[in-house]
């Protein structure tokens, strides 16, 4: 049909003939064969069902996220496992308090929830409540101890430079009957920095008549200098060589915003953070995550997003990570 013919509405139609086509083998290709996931026997080892993952997405991210901890490591720089309140809740923290143990995690930051929950869980044996149920005759939250003992670390905090620190000195030296469950006791005892950023009136504690507003922003605004200090410390100490690493593990939003304010104070102070790479674990995918810890911060493919479950993902890092570490 020539330029000049019609179609049955009188529009003027397509010169078809003039399709330019080309061969597949000139053609780019995001699958290939070699990539495809692989079967694997009943009672295989945990390292061959990793290796036959397909390597795509996913499974491609988790496997550059292990490998850039492992490189970190091995080069000395930091691993910071930065956390919101539902890794403890989901019943995670002995995998983190294992990789603190083994030297791969060297420091903690969390929001005022993972400071909670941890608590309740080394002091009590258990944590959360069913808001639902609770809010609506007032009694959600409204449990002393907790509100007493972290207000408490809050005025310790505001002494001892930190509320991370005074956390897990109290729980590491008192009488708990759960610390070795503790992400604070377990970087207590480490000699780690552990940072609590607090977002006032977010927290359940917050609710206590004696809170100590003066005391928790204290004792909060130490620890965020704390981890701007261990964000400087994320760069390569030679080009080319393996920078530290940020994970962002079910923070959609304080953490990450932390992280992205350190990040600028580091640099402003002449820290260039080259070679480093942030990772974010979580069951959604968020905006501020994305910007803020997978994309602004780093250069083009040293950030890194795995979405799941934390209760699937973390033991799966956990034991790709020992995996890769002993080998």
């Amino acid at each position: 049909m020539s330029q000049g013919d019609k179609d049955q509405q009188g529009r003027a139609s397509l010169d078809w003939s003039r399709i330019r086509m080309k061969s597949r083998q000139q053609r780019g290709h995001k699958v290939a064969v070699g990539a495809l996931g692989q079967t694997t026997s009943a009672g295989c080892t945990f390292r061959a069902w990793l290796d036959a993952l397909p390597d795509f997405l996913g499974a491609r991210e988790l496997r550059q996220t292990v490998a850039a901890i492992v490189a970190a490591r091995r080069a000395g720089r930091p691993v910071v496992f930065a956390f919101g309140g539902h890794v403890v809740k989901t019943g995670c923290s002995r995998l983190v308090i294992d990789l603190i143990q083994r030297g791969i995690i060297t420091a903690l930051a969390t929001n005022g929830s993972g400071a909670i929950h941890d608590l309740e869980l080394a002091e009590t044996g258990a944590t959360s409540e069913e808001v639902g149920d609770t809010i609506r005759d007032g009694s959600f939250g409204m449990v002393y101890e907790t509100c007493e003992r972290m207000n408490a670390a809050a005025r310790a905090g505001a002494e001892l430079g930190g509320l991370g620190y005074a956390l897990g000195k109290l729980l590491a030296e008192g009488q708990t009957l759960y610390k070795e469950l503790s992400l604070f006791v377990a970087a207590y005892r480490a000699g780690i920095p552990a940072t609590v950023h607090v977002a006032l009136g977010t927290d359940t504690v917050h609710m206590h008549p004696h809170a100590d507003g003066a005391a928790i922003g204290a004792a909060s605004l130490a620890d965020f200098r704390t981890i701007c200090a261990v964000a400087a410390d994320l760069g390569a100490v030679a080009p080319g060589a393996a920078g530290g690493v940020w994970l962002n593990c079910g923070s959609a939003v304080v953490l990450p915003e932390v992280f992205l304010k350190a990040v600028s104070v580091a640099r402003n102070l002449g820290h260039p953070l080259d070679g480093m790479h942030t990772a974010n674990f979580d069951m959604l995918r968020h905006y501020r995550p994305t910007q803020n810890v997978v994309q602004r911060p780093v250069a083009a493919g040293c950030g890194h997003a795995v979405i799941g479950q934390h209760e699937i993902l973390l033991p799966m890092l956990r034991q790709a990570i020992i995996e890769a570490w002993e080998t």
